[in-house]
Order: structure tokens, then C-alpha cells, then sequence
């Protein structure tokens, strides 16, 4: 998983129970800078493996995100349902809505009832290669990030065994 600059995770209202309701970010997502991901008192929010949200994108819970998903710059879900492989464009809004596997919500859409869903297109195979293409690349930006973190350490214990020998 990465996590960008200055994004907000976090689940910290308690519901009617007294508790909190997780946030779960499955394997290899990618969340990229000025995300925010947060919920309504004791509601949970899901991300999906392999799904990138793009930066300062919006994921209000309760919100259900699927597989490999696309959710583009400034997006903003609230109260919805992705099921997998779905794209949201730039700037789309997606409220109390459940969007259906492969759909593709236009950038700058706002999408609030089922008739509004039920007009939207499919995926093209340009666009899940592209989707495929983001996630690839911030894929490599994580383990290039992960390779500084050791290089960083080994230059940090040499330092200190260095400083060690002086004594």
C-alpha cells in the first residue's frame, strides 16, 4: 500500500455502539497525495486491492470500494457502493449510489439516483489499460520509496558504528 503526502485516514467518530467502524485498505492500493478518507460515526469504509484514488479525491463512508478501481483527481464519493474494475473521472461526484462493476462515471458527473447509473457506459479496454498503467507505475513509486527507506538505514547503521569506533 502507499499512502501519499498530506492525506487524512481516519475513522475516529463513534457510532451508536460507543465504537468506532474501521477503515480497510486492502493490498496494493495507492492513495495518492490530499486524499481524504473518512466516515459517519460508526459507518465503515472498504477500499478495494489494487484500487487507485487519485490525488485530493474524497471517500466519505459508508462507501464500499471494489477491486481495481479508478477513482480520478478531485473525485468524491459519498455514501456509495463501487463494485470492481469501476472508473470515476476527474471531479465526478458518486452520492448513495451503487455503480456497477466496469461502469465508467464521466468527469465532472454527479451522480445521485439509479436512472443516473443506469445511463452511464462501460470501461473501454483503453481505459482499463490506462487504470492498469496508473496502478503499475504508483506500484513502482512504492518500492522505489521502500528501496530509499533501506538505503537510507544501512547509511543510518553505518553512521552509528562509525560513530561507535570513534569512542
Amino acid at each position: 500500500m502507499f499512502v501519499g503526502p498530506l492525506s487524512v485516514i481516519r475513522a475516529d467518530q463513534r457510532g451508536p455502539d460507543g465504537k468506532v467502524a474501521p477503515i480497510v485498505i486492502r493490498e496494493e492500493v495507492n492513495i495518492q497525495d490530499g486524499v481524504i478518507i473518512h466516515s459517519d460515526a460508526g459507518a465503515s469504509v472498504v477500499v478495494g486491492a489494487k484500487t487507485s484514488v487519485a490525488h485530493g479525491a474524497i471517500i466519505h463512508g459508508p462507501c464500499t470500494i471494489g477491486r481495481e478501481c479508478f477513482i480520478a483527481l478531485r473525485s468524491a464519493l459519498y455514501k456509495t457502493t463501487l463494485e470492481d474494475h469501476v472508473w470515476v473521472g476527474m471531479g465526478a461526484i458518486a452520492k448513495i449510489v451503487t455503480l456497477p462493476s466496469f461502469t465508467r462515471v464521466p468527469a465532472g458527473s454527479v451522480i445521485r439516483e439509479r436512472p443516473e447509473v443506469l445511463g452511464l457506459r462501460l470501461v473501454t479496454e483503453e481505459e482499463r489499460e490506462y487504470m492498469e498503467m496508473v496502478w503499475a507505475a504508483n506500484s513502482r513509486l512504492r518500492m522505489d520509496y521502500l528501496e530509499l527507506r533501506k538505503k537510507a538505514e544501512a547509511i543510518r547503521l553505518s553512521a552509528e558504528e562509525k560513530g561507535e569506533k570513534k569512542k
